[in-house]
Order: C-alpha cells, then structure tokens, then sequence
C-alpha cells in the first residue's frame, strides 16, 4: 500500500576500463568479501523481530509473498486519486496523483529520486544525497520487511505495547539508507495495525485496515492518520512493471524546446574616465 505521506552495486568505469589497472583474483575476491561483509552487517534482524514478522507473514500470505513480481494498485488518497507501480523484487517505485491543477509524478529506482510537477518542470536527486524518505516509502510500501534478506534492514523487537486497550507486537525496523519506523502488530491475528514513524518532530502514525485477499496475499486497502487523511485502495494486481517507469524519462527534443533559453551575458559598458 502507498501509504499517505508521510544499491546497485557499485561498477567504476575507471576502474574497469583503465588499461593501467590490473586487478589480480585476488584483489577482487577480497573486494567482493568486503562489499558481503557490508550487506551481512545490514541486514540484522533479532531473533524476536524474526519471530513476530514470521508470524506477521504467515497470517497474511505466508509463501505467497514469494510469489509477488510486481504490485500495481489504484485508488484514492484524500479523495485524490493515485495509480501506483511497486516492485517487490528490488527498490523501485513511481505513484501518478492526479491533482487539481494537472498530474504529479514522484519516482525511484533505487539510486535515484525525481519529480515530474503538473507545469512539466522535473527535478531529480541521486542516492549521495542520502534520500532517506523516499527509500523509506519504497521499502515500507511493498512490505519489505517481511523479505528477509531481499532488502538490506535491521530489526528489533519493542517488546509488547499497548494502545487503545489493546496489546500489540512492535518491531522497530530501518532500512538500509531510510527512517526507522514501529511496526505494530496485532497479538490476535498478527496483521500489521499501525505505522509510527518517529523520526521528525513529533510521532506521524498511520493506521491500517480493512484486509483483503487478492490473489496469494491479504493487503489492507484502507490508511488513516491521525490527523484524518484517508487512502483507499479501488484496485490491485501483480503484474511486473517495467524497470524504466521508475527512473526518470530522458530529455526529449520537445523538453529542449520548452526550456527558455540561456541569457548571454554582456558586460557593462566601462565608465568615461574624468
């Protein structure tokens, strides 16, 4: 669900096209060590994180989750209404909202975060510049969580809380590169309740609702936060999306037409002297 709003490895041209660089076997079998060693530490997950989201997915699918290519889903935030391309696979996420004033188109591929606004202007940022929500979302969104192993995170359980005068299992997870976020599930039917992401100034929770069985899987269709905005789910499928929807177009002809274009600069005329 594309809640309300709330690495490719790494391959250097220079250091495979330089004709001066020679890397034994040996070097790169202790770089590919390394970078498993990295991946090995990230993802971390307690034992008792591991046993309330075992059960977590066993309540909603269990192996089913497997099974998922892609997640395709439409519907209405705010009264507002979304389409949304996921891939649970690898990071990839694109959500089109068809605003008052045009359609807003905010994607990632996993390295890079862009925008397309209504009035056409696109705006992108890649991964140096620590797009830590945007990464949050795309993990959260497709259930990353309960991929182990797939999506580089650490867990750890919090214990048993109470809200509402009722008991819950929390696990507090954070993606590689991403926010920390409480997840809260219901010690009677192990289905994920309530998000709370406590990393700006104050607690931002969302509760979730009315699961249904589409396909191997059982999915909330419906969020709420606290402050009343709504997402409904209309309709959702798995079909794979392709990987180009997530990554910014590139320029067209017609993009290099529409951009004004650049002043020249004249210098000022010298001033007479006296």
């Amino acid at each position: 669900m594309t809640a309300p709003h709330m690495p490719t490895p790494f391959r250097s041209p220079t250091l495979f096209r330089s004709p001066n660089l020679a890397l034994t076997s040996a070097v790169i079998l202790a770089l590919v060590l390394a970078f498993a060693s990295v991946a090995a530490q990230a993802q971390v997950y307690s034992a008792e994180a591991q046993r309330v989201l075992a059960q977590a997915r066993a309540a909603s699918g269990g192996a089913g989750w497997y099974s998922l290519r892609g997640w395709h889903e439409v519907g209405r935030k705010g009264g507002v209404r979304y389409e949304a391309w996921l891939d649970p696979v690898r990071y990839g996420m694109r959500v089109e909202t068809h605003e008052p004033n045009g359609l807003l188109v905010h994607g990632f591929n996993g390295a890079g975060d862009w925008t397309i606004f209504p009035s056409g202007q696109k705006t992108g940022r890649d991964i140096r510049k620590l797009i830590t929500e945007t990464r949050s979302d795309a993990f959260f969104d497709v259930h990353g969580y309960l991929f182990p192993g797939r999506f580089d995170a650490r867990a750890a359980s919090l214990g048993v809380k109470t809200w509402r005068g009722r008991p819950y299992d929390v696990v507090r997870v954070k993606p590689w590169a991403g926010v920390p976020r409480e997840l809260w599930f219901d010690r009677r039917t192990h289905l994920l309740v309530r998000m709370v992401d406590s990393a700006g100034p104050r607690p931002f929770a969302i509760d979730y609702s009315d699961y249904r069985k589409v396909g191997p899987v059982r999915v909330a269709f419906r969020a709420t936060t606290e402050g009343g905005e709504a997402l409904q789910i209309d309709s959702l499928d798995f079909r794979p999306a392709d990987r180009s929807l997530f990554s910014l177009p590139r320029p067209t002809a017609d993009d290099a037409q529409a951009a004004p274009a650049p002043t020249a600069h004249r210098p000022a005329p010298a001033e007479s002297g006296r």
